[in-house]
């Protein structure tokens, strides 16, 4: 390397260092900055007590509230079926649907009431014989006067001695033989109410004999007695059917009852918001007052709904008729019946099939809270814990009784104030006295 390009290295480097110590010289001390705690964004919801829809939901399935079991009463041979009779069909009210042959009722019907045309004829032909006896009598008695009279007179003439004795005596035998006549024809009239009790008691029998041919008769014909669907026909045409069996089974389609199964808690929670409390709380285990509540509770205050399990987008509504008074042994639950009127109206299968025999359903009971209370999200409950935004936006841990939940819905009984300010969020970690940012939900 030659002298001039050291030179020109040395110079280069006394520059450089010359240039970082003045740089050093020039350079600003960092200024100092308070450190901030960031807010955590949280959703929070301002407490507002409201009315409060209890509800209690149950399973259970559908039968009609009254079928007919048509049983034969009388045997004989099936002569006419309506085409119609047989199962699922619906038919009318005072539609014909079965006829027994009638021939053999008929023949004793026509008998009875030939022998009871005989005896009321009997009947009047002995009222006739008791007038004219008792008008006989009549005149026999008058002849017994006259023939009293006269042996009078013939006892007087044989004690005076005008009279023989022979002819006193004859008048004593014409007198005794007049007793006997009218004696003869009292017994007759007699003996004539005694066969007009024989004739009215045969009258009687006629008559029960007459009664019952033609309820048999009756029996030979079956009527629809309402709007009903068959649910069961198993007779046909030809067939010979003996008293007791049954011919086919109908529902009347007016009237349908759900029975439903529910939780005890949950009916007495709905229950108690009709009876301002005075139904026993879910810890009691009391079921004392399912037997007779209904007399002291107004259930047509109900909102009931029926709904088809598979067709969530139907419903009936209904009126809970009664609760029985006893538990399931297998669910610990009770039994509801709920009364569904025209099941089959508006049905429109399959989008909305009515409530047919044994469909299952789901049910749902539900009463308004008689006073507002504070409901929160059940999901805002951590182990009976709420966390609260205050004043400050700080965080705030506090405890809460829960009167019950219901679905995704919490009842808080103690604990929170209208205005209270509810954070929806899950915060972990939750310390009291975080800084939040709360934003309101809707």
């Amino acid at each position: 390397m030659t002298r001039q390009n050291k030179l020109t290295l040395a110079l280069a480097l006394i520059a450089g260092i010359a240039f970082v110590v003045v740089m050093v010289k020039l350079k600003q001390p960092p200024e100092r900055a308070e450190a901030q705690a960031a807010a955590t964004p949280v959703r929070t919801m301002t407490i507002t007590p409201r009315e409060f829809r209890t509800e209690a939901r149950g399973y259970g399935q559908v039968l009609p509230a009254q079928s007919w079991n048509a049983v034969a009463n009388v045997g004989g041979r099936v002569v006419w079926k309506h085409p119609e009779l047989e199962s699922g069909n619906l038919i009318a009210a005072g539609t014909r649907l079965l006829q027994i042959d009638p021939t053999r009722y008929e023949l004793a019907e026509a008998s009875a009431r030939a022998d009871l045309a005989g005896i009321e004829g009997e009947l009047r032909q002995l009222e006739q014989e008791e007038r004219n006896t008792g008008e006989l009598l009549k005149l026999e008695e008058r002849r017994l006067t006259l023939a009293r009279r006269e042996l009078d007179r013939a006892r007087t003439l044989a004690e005076r001695g005008a009279l023989s004795e022979t002819r006193y005596d004859e008048q004593q035998r014409a007198t005794l033989q007049q007793e006997q006549a009218v004696q003869s024809l009292r017994n007759q009239l007699n003996l004539i109410l005694v066969r007009r009790d024989t004739l009215e008691a045969r009258k009687a029998r006629t008559e029960s004999a007459l009664a019952s041919a033609r309820e048999d008769l009756e029996d030979t014909r079956f009527e629809a007695p309402w709007d009903l669907r068959v649910h069961q026909a198993d007779i046909d045409i030809g067939q010979h059917v003996s008293p007791g069996r049954t011919l086919f089974i109908a529902d009347n389609i007016a009237r349908a009852e759900a029975t439903v199964q529910l939780e005890v808690a949950e009916l007495r929670r709905v229950l108690s918001q009709l009876s301002d409390g005075s139904l026993p709380g879910p810890g009691t285990g009391t079921t004392s007052h399912f037997t007779n509540f209904h007399e002291q509770i107004p259930l047509g205050d109900l909102d009931v709904r029926v709904t088809p399990t598979n067709v969530p987008d139907a419903h009936w509504p209904g009126v809970l008729t009664r609760v029985t008074s006893s538990l399931d042994p297998a669910t610990r639950t009770v039994q509801v019946v709920i009364l569904v009127e025209e099941p089959y109206r508006n049905a429109n299968p399959p989008a909305r099939p009515p409530l047919v025999r044994n469909m299952f359903v789901q049910a749902t009971i539900a009463a308004p809270t008689p006073e507002p209370v504070i409901v929160i999200p059940a999901s805002t409950v951590h182990q009976g814990v709420l966390y609260l935004a205050d004043e400050d936006n700080r965080l705030q841990r506090r405890e809460v009784t829960v009167a019950w939940q219901q679905g995704d819905k919490a009842v808080i009984s103690e604990g929170l104030a209208p205005g209270d300010r509810l954070v929806l969020d899950d915060l972990v970690p939750a310390i009291d006295g975080t800084l939040l940012a709360p934003g309101d939900q809707p």
